[in-house]
């Protein structure tokens, strides 16, 4: 996967490893949302784990604008 997994950069290693999970998924037959769900939940988790309830509660808050803007839409513009 564009050799992502083998990066020294931490991110794009990390980046590099989910993206070959997500395409095995798929594979397997899981539809992106499952996978999405379940990427979310597992990365909530583990982060709540590290740095606490409030600190995610933080994050979380500031996710509905940037998603609003766009900034994860990779069709180019909001759904409705």
């Amino acid at each position: 996967m564009l050799g992502l997994a083998d990066s020294d950069d931490e991110r794009l290693k990390a980046f590099g490893i989910m993206l070959q999970a997500w395409e095995d998924g798929a594979d397997n037959g899981v539809a992106p949302e499952m996978m999405a769900y379940a990427a979310l939940y597992t990365g909530l988790t583990d982060l709540v784990g590290s740095f606490g309830e409030d600190h995610v509660a933080t994050l979380v808050e500031g996710l509905k604008a940037r998603v609003l803007k766009g900034e994860f839409s990779v069709r180019g513009g909001r759904t409705q």
